[in-house]
């Protein structure tokens, strides 16, 4: 017997995509899941600084959310009148010895890191990574008597040095993984042609590692700039001091000039936001070259 198979129902032709229309992946977020978050980090980034502009540039005693009129006066009394000429001057001082001795000790050993092998390289850069765990202030008491004994105490050689212990092992770890992403083999073509280590390493490899030395150079700037701790410690005559205790002066037991402060404030920032405005696109590169290998 035979039967008669009913034919199947056709199924409706699937709607054509609209033109235009990008379908999504399961795993792309919304732009506004991503701008909105964003958004509201920025401005909790930037009220606290229009804050210390508004209080930098309106007059003393105005209540005024708008700095208008607007007043220099409180620039010119803690650049004359509270010694910040003499601060800015000595951090520039501190920052740039930190950051050339800081660069060239960093240079050699992360190039000792990354090109030769000894017994203890592990144990010496397990021992770099645990300095990083140590607090500069647990170190100020056999520090202070160090310079002491040497009499550096009330010099500025004295926070060049102990800014530049501290950014050594950062800067070493860094440096070294930069210079394994030079090849080998570039070295021992200049050694091929003639050169001895030190000048293929000059003409070879050092122009490479201009990222990763900018990055270095920065980051130990800045945080000789911004230190405010071994300033304090090992500074005792006010016109050798540097900016960040000059910015704790402005701060009485009694008042605090919030002029005064704001501007001094802005005066330690701004040259840090105009390194980092040039700098950008190196400092990226450099720490994320130096730190991928290691």
């Amino acid at each position: 017997m035979i039967t008669e198979v009913a034919p199947a129902p056709e199924r409706p032709a699937s709607a054509p995509a609209r033109p235009g229309r990008r379908r999504r992946a399961w795993d792309e977020v919304p732009r506004r899941h991503i701008y909105l978050p964003l958004a509201v980090y920025l401005l909790f980034t930037l009220v606290p600084f229009y804050w210390i502009v508004l209080f930098a540039l309106r007059p003393a005693g105005s209540t005024s959310l708008v700095p208008w009129p607007m007043t220099f006066d409180h620039f010119e009394k803690v650049w004359n009148e509270r010694a910040f000429g003499t601060y800015f001057q000595n951090s520039v001082l501190v920052g740039l010895a930190t950051l050339v001795t800081t660069t060239l000790v960093a240079l050699a050993g992360g190039y000792a890191l990354a090109r030769f092998d000894f017994r203890i390289k592990k144990a010496f850069m397990l021992a770099l990574l645990c300095t990083q765990f140590v607090p500069g202030a647990l170190l100020l008491v056999p520090l202070f008597e160090i310079f002491a004994d040497l009499r550096m105490i009330n010099s500025l050689g004295s926070v060049v040095l102990a800014e530049t212990v501290f950014q050594l092992p950062l800067s070493m770890i860094l440096i070294g993984g930069f210079i394994r992403n030079v090849p080998y083999s570039l070295e021992e073509a200049a050694w091929v042609d003639g050169c001895d280590r030190f000048t293929a390493f000059r003409i070879v490899v050092l122009p490479l590692l201009r990222p990763g030395l900018i990055a270095v150079g920065s980051f130990a700037f800045v945080h000789a700039w911004n230190h405010f701790l071994f300033a304090l410690m090992f500074l005792s005559d006010q016109g050798k001091q540097t900016i960040p205790v000059g910015l704790n002066t402005l701060m009485n037991a009694d008042s605090v000039d919030l002029g005064a402060l704001a501007a001094g404030g802005i005066v330690a920032a701004v040259p840090v936001v105009i390194v980092f405005a040039f700098i950008q696109k190196w400092l990226i590169t450099g720490f994320s070259a130096g730190a991928v290998k290691g």
